[in-house]
C-alpha cells in the first residue's frame, strides 16, 4: 500500500481517447513502447517489463460530463475516500466516486477548482517511486490553468505539495514550480487565450532525443505546437497533438559535456610557460653582452674569480 511518504506523487497515467488503435501506433513510434493487452479494454503501454501508462476509450459517462479525450494523471493518496471528500470541501468536484479495480487498487477521478481533471490512486502493494525517470517514463507534471495561485493553494492542501523555484515567463507571467522533500515535480501557469485542452494537466514523456521527436511527429500526421525547444537547464522538450488532438509533451535530458584526460591539457601547459621563459630569457642575455666588455677589463684587474661566478650565474 501507499506509505504516507508516497502521498502527492504521481504514480500513473493513462490516455482516454477516440481511438485506442491509432493512438497505439503513435505512441509506440514516438515514445518507443510496447503495447501489451491487459483485458478487452485496456492496453498497458511498457519500456521492457516496466508498465509506463495505460490506453483506454474515453468512457461514455465521462463523455456525456463533457470531458474530451485526454491524458489522466494519478496521485497517490494513503485513503481515496478521505481525500475526495477533502476536495469536495475546498472547492474541487468529485468526478467518478470512489471505485475499487480488482487486485490493483482503490481510485476516484476528481476536478479542482480551476476545471482540470486529475485521479487519486492507493494501490493494494507497495508501488516503487522512481525521483530519476528512465527513458519511456513520465519526467514532468504540468497544470495550464485560469488562476496558478488559487490552483496551486488547493493542491497543497490536499497533497502536502510545496512552492520550489519559479520563472518569470514576461506578459504571461509567472511558471511556479512545485515538488515534494525538496525534489520538483513540475510546474503551474496561467493558460494563453484559447490554448488547446485548458485548464488540464500535461505530463511529459522522457524519451532519448525531444528534438528528434518533432520530425517524427509530423511525419505520423500529428502536429507539433511547440519546439523543440531547449529549457532553463539544457533540456529539450517538444509539445504536439496527436491523430485524436490530444495535447502531449516529450522531454530529454541534457546530454552530458564529455570529459577530457587530464595528461594532454597538463602536458601543453607545461611546454607554454617554458618557451615564454625562454623568449624573454634573450633580451636580458643581449643587454647583459652589451656591458660585457667594459666588465671584462675591470674584472680583469680586480677579481677573475669573480667574474666566472657573475657568468656562470646568466648561464643559469
Amino acid at each position: 500500500m501507499p506509505s504516507q511518504s508516497h502521498r502527492g506523487r504521481f504514480v500513473w497515467h493513462e490516455l482516454l481517447t477516440t481511438d485506442t488503435k491509432a493512438a497505439e501506433g503513435f505512441f509506440t513510434k514516438v515514445v518507443g513502447w510496447k503495447a501489451k493487452p491487459f483485458d478487452q479494454s485496456y492496453t498497458l503501454l511498457m519500456t521492457g517489463k516496466q508498465n509506463r501508462a495505460g490506453l483506454m476509450t474515453l468512457p461514455d459517462d465521462a463523455k456525456n460530463m463533457g470531458a474530451p479525450p485526454h491524458w489522466e494523471s494519478y496521485v497517490a493518496v494513503p485513503n481515496v475516500d478521505e481525500t475526495a471528500k477533502q476536495a469536495a470541501a475546498l472547492g474541487g468536484k468529485v468526478l467518478k466516486a470512489p471505485s475499487d479495480i480488482p487486485n490493483v487498487g482503490r481510485f476516484a477521478v476528481l476536478q479542482d477548482p480551476q476545471g482540470a481533471s486529475f485521479a487519486i490512486f492507493k494501490g493494494t502493494g507497495e508501488m516503487p517511486i522512481d525521483d530519476k525517470p528512465a527513458i519511456g517514463d513520465f519526467s514532468w507534471h504540468e497544470l495550464a490553468t485560469t488562476d496558478w495561485k488559487a490552483a496551486l493553494g488547493f493542491y497543497k492542501n490536499l497533497f502536502g505539495w510545496q512552492e520550489t523555484n519559479s520563472m518569470d515567463m514576461g506578459p504571461q507571467g509567472t511558471y511556479q514550480m512545485f515538488g515534494l522533500d525538496g525534489k520538483t515535480m513540475g510546474g503551474v501557469y496561467n493558460a494563453r487565450p484559447q490554448q488547446p485542452g485548458a485548464p488540464s494537466w500535461l505530463p511529459y514523456i522522457r524519451i532519448p532525443d525531444a528534438k528528434k521527436s518533432a520530425a517524427v511527429i509530423k511525419k505520423l500526421g500529428a502536429t507539433v505546437i511547440n519546439g523543440p525547444m531547449e529549457v532553463p537547464g539544457g533540456d529539450m522538450i517538444t509539445m504536439g497533438l496527436d491523430l485524436q488532438g490530444i495535447p502531449f509533451a516529450v522531454h530529454s535530458v541534457k546530454a552530458a559535456a564529455a570529459s577530457k584526460p587530464a595528461s594532454k591539457p597538463a602536458k601543453k601547459a607545461a611546454k607554454k610557460p617554458a618557451k615564454k621563459a625562454a623568449r624573454k630569457a634573450k633580451p636580458a642575455k643581449r643587454a647583459a653582452a652589451k656591458k660585457r666588455p667594459a666588465a671584462r677589463k675591470k674584472a680583469a684587474k680586480r677579481a677573475p674569480a669573480k667574474k666566472s661566478k657573475k657568468a656562470g650565474g646568466r648561464r643559469r
